[in-house]
């Protein structure tokens, strides 16, 4: 690499740790279930999250119980969770009866989905810094 290159690939860099820097990593216990596309799990609509967005195995999504909402975990928060990799969007919302709860999208593999079952874990959820967030 030239030293363009590396002056490049140093931009790059710096302003990913600059973006990472806006936020703050908060972590929560939960239950977490899986949901899937069909009629019998959703509406009639069953691709269409709550916000609008089409829902598609080829981005990780969740729902997330309406309680979650004020904690910060809206729209398009990215949420780390406990036993699984990568790095998963809010897309949906859940009925109101459930409190403390998210739901993993699985597409329409509901077998995949049963076999997950329902799991107590930790996630981890990334809230906007904003000049009021103190850290300890």
């Amino acid at each position: 690499m030239n030293s363009l290159g590396y002056v490049l690939l140093f931009l790059v860099l710096l302003q990913a740790c600059k973006a990472e820097e806006e936020y703050v990593w908060k972590s929560l216990e939960v239950k977490a279930s899986a949901y899937n596309s069909v009629p019998s799990q959703t509406d009639s609509d069953p691709f269409i999250g709550a916000w609008g967005d089409t829902l598609s195995t080829r981005e990780k999504s969740i729902a997330v119980s309406r309680d979650l909402i004020p904690l910060g975990l809206t729209h398009n928060t990215k949420v780390m969770i406990e036993g699984l990799p990568g790095v998963y969007l809010v897309k949906d919302k859940m009925a109101a009866r459930w409190k403390r709860k998210i739901d993993i999208y699985m597409g329409e593999k509901v077998e995949k989905a049963k076999k997950w079952g329902v799991k107590k874990l930790s996630i981890a959820y990334a809230v906007k810094r904003d000049s009021t967030t103190i850290e300890k």
